[in-house]
């Protein structure tokens, strides 16, 4: 039985990531970049006016006060989108609004609201206020320059990055291929959802399940029938979906059963086992093996345990087909409002619930089967074996998001 590491370091050190293909900024959110992204433009791409107001030469406002203000003749005016064609002269002001180029010789924008018409001239503008030289401008380049590195390959692109490709002028980007993953079922006793439901029988949830997680992290789920218990149909699917797609996921059939034929039937179409059970709590019987150079989970059947063991161990291959530079699920530190305790010679993912204020408690029974407290979960905590965490302790939660 192996180590939840040395589990994944053998999942992991196997996989290869998929080819590179070009896709527009609007299709590239939760795809992982297989390039780094190096600014065509500086942004701003022009020094530009952070208010609407009047450009000056900052020394000509040095004597403005409410009491005393210093009156500017008004000399043109520039819109955002606008080349600059006027000048600023001494003693002179241009009329600008936000975003617009600062006219050349200005050095400063005068907000809008210090300034009031000259009562004296019909183009007059009085400044109540000083400004400083440089002031509510944006510089060029102040945010990015030029042939700087913005991000990096293996970053994932998220709505605000897309944001920022798109400001930068990028309209396409080079990423890794969406993985494509078979989700099968296994289990005799499984019924589809929305069927009448025999007596003895249950609905079958995990593919549902595990199929709203896969866009999550890039991948295109492909959802197959339940398989019977028996070795025909249960090499019969396993084959196809692994010719059809670039991983599979399967759940049930990986314990010792009399009618659990997954394991048989994988290595019957050829493929190689390379562990089964990792001492990790729910989850321990889990299969790994591989398949022409493609990647086979075999999952357990109870609900949480294939929850559970996708997150720790499935997650991180899905990433690393995409190349992406970070596996691991977002761990943030919460304060226990109850001990946790594991008693069993396993490590313990527990599932928990951390409430807004950073309070972890348990999120309802334990047992792998009970779907009522991972509904209510909305992390997990690692506690090993033989170990009590009274209240009070810190706590890392390993937290999913959709």
């Amino acid at each position: 039985m192996l180590e939840l590491e040395q589990a994944l370091r053998i999942i992991l050190d196997g996989i290869q990531p998929l080819p590179c293909e070009i896709i527009s900024i609007s299709q590239a959110v939760q795809r992982i970049l297989a390039q780094p992204i190096v600014a065509p433009s500086s942004l701003p791409a022009f020094d530009n006016s952070a208010m609407d107001g009047f450009a000056i030469r900052a020394v000509d406002s040095a004597d403005a006060s409410p009491m005393h203000p210093v009156s500017l003749r008004r000399a043109g005016l520039i819109a955002a989108g606008t080349p600059s064609q006027d000048a600023a002269e001494p003693q002179s002001c241009i009329r600008v609004f936000t975003g617009a180029p600062l006219p050349p010789g200005a050095d400063a924008v005068v907000m809008q609201e210090d300034t009031t018409p000259d009562p004296q001239r019909s183009d007059g503008i009085q400044i109540r206020e000083p400004v400083k030289p440089w002031e509510n401008v944006r510089f060029k380049g102040e945010d990015i320059k030029q042939g700087e590195q913005v991000l990096s390959a293996g970053e994932t692109v998220t709505p605000e990055k897309a944001g920022l490709l798109s400001a930068l002028g990028l309209s396409h980007v080079t990423v890794h291929r969406r993985p494509i993953i078979a989700l099968l079922a296994t289990g005799s006793e499984l019924v589809e959802p929305g069927a009448p439901l025999p007596p003895g029988k249950i609905y079958e949830s995990n593919r549902l399940t595990l199929a709203t997680l896969l866009p999550s992290l890039g991948a295109v789920p492909m959802v197959y029938p339940i398989i019977p218990d028996d070795q025909h149909s249960t090499q019969t699917a396993l084959q196809k979906a692994l010719s059809e797609c670039d991983g599979v996921i399967s759940t049930g059939g990986v314990s010792v059963g009399e009618k659990d034929y997954v394991k048989s039937s994988f290595e019957a179409i050829g493929g190689r086992l390379d562990f089964w059970k990792v001492a990790i709590k729910p989850g321990k019987p889990f299969v790994f093996g591989t398949w022409q150079n493609k990647s086979f989970f075999g999952l357990p059947g109870n609900p949480v345990s294939a929850f559970v063991t996708f997150l720790l161990l499935v997650r991180p291959a899905i990433l690393r087909l995409q190349a992406a530079a970070d596996l691991g699920m977002r761990s943030v530190p919460g304060l226990l409002g109850e001990p946790l305790a594991n008693h069993g010679d396993r490590r313990h993912f527990m599932r928990v619930r951390m409430d807004r204020e950073g309070k972890v408690t348990l999120a309802g029974t334990q047992a792998s089967h009970i779907l009522h407290s991972l509904a209510r979960a909305n992390g997990l905590v690692d506690v090993p074996p033989q170990t009590v965490l009274p209240a009070g302790s810190l706590v890392r939660v390993l937290s999913w998001s959709y």
